[in-house]
């Protein structure tokens, strides 16, 4: 990250935008009276930036790592949550990396398709918060052919019950392309909700890779497999987001 010594931040934000923890852990350390800044013992409230010492635990925090960004394809199987003692988590290949870098969004484990890993907290914010709309491509394979009326109602928004909460998706842009597959693109990211959108329908997902997030595409990366984001990307994916909150 590229901090200025004059630039200030909640200590919270700082110690997670470090890499030594997500902001919620670093807030439960400053709680704990885990945190010293210059000395003194930390307080929420606290503004800090580079010319500030951190410590935690008697230990000091180091400068901020520079910013990454790695396009992965993610395999069916693996599961996006953080747990080190589950072999399926994403958690495994996380922790493969020298710096800390988290997961844009989720994916469930039963799909696959591109995700963004990064330490960018900022834009990492801008994408997930549903003023946004930032949009999400995937294609889906379904147990039996598309038609025209299912396209239009998925299209229009789709209503579905889960226990006592409801549901409704936002209209979206939606095409046939094969006898029992189509293609999506999504403003809004509710749990498993192409699935839902499609069991409300009668249909039933048998396949689901998401191809594109905003003008980033998947290409043809390996399952498996990532690599970094080019500058022209990076580049793409902030002026995108910034549009977006206008």
């Amino acid at each position: 990250m590229d901090n200025k010594p004059d630039i200030q931040h909640r200590l919270a934000k700082w110690i997670a935008q470090s890499g030594h923890c997500s902001r919620r852990a670093a807030e439960r350390l400053i709680s704990k009276a885990q945190v010293e800044v210059n000395g003194n013992p930390a307080k929420h409230t606290d503004l800090v930036s580079q010319a500030d010492n951190i410590r935690i635990n008697g230990a000091t925090l180091t400068a901020a790592p520079a910013l990454s960004y790695l396009l992965y394809h993610k395999p069916v199987g693996m599961d996006c949550n953080n747990r080190p003692d589950d072999p399926a988590s994403l958690y495994q290949l996380l922790k493969t990396f020298p710096i800390r870098l988290f997961a844009v969004g989720r994916l469930d484990k039963d799909s696959s398709g591109l995700m963004l890993l990064t330490n960018d907290g900022a834009l990492c914010q801008r994408l997930l918060h549903p003023d946004y709309h930032y949009s999400k491509r995937y294609v889906v394979n379904t147990d039996k052919p598309v038609t025209p009326e299912f396209i239009s109602q998925m299209a229009a928004g789709v209503s579905w019950q889960l226990g006592n909460n409801h549901y409704q998706s936002r209209p979206c842009q939606v095409s046939g392309t094969g006898p029992g597959q189509f293609d999506i693109i999504l403003t809004q990211g509710l749990h498993r909700q192409i699935r839902y959108m499609c069991k409300a329908l009668g249909y039933r997902v048998t396949t689901l890779t998401r191809i594109a997030m905003g003008n980033i595409g998947l290409g043809d990366l390996a399952v498996g497999h990532y690599r970094e984001l080019s500058l022209i990307e990076r580049n793409a994916l902030s002026q995108q987001t910034h549009l977006q909150s206008i």
